[in-house]
């Protein structure tokens, strides 16, 4: 699992964004383009 180091920036006392290093980010990216993949990797079996 990764570890993330969010920075959170409030707006009016009420968090609003999180902010990570790229490193992170990218890992993140990396990780849904993979889950992506399986899902539809899942889908064309299940139609064969």
């Amino acid at each position: 699992m990764i570890t993330l180091h969010p920075n959170i920036i409030e707006k009016d006392g009420k968090k609003e964004f999180a902010v990570l290093p790229i490193e992170e980010f990218i890992q993140i990216q990396n990780l849904l383009q993979d889950f992506e993949d399986l899902k539809e990797l899942r889908s064309a079996k299940d139609k064969e």
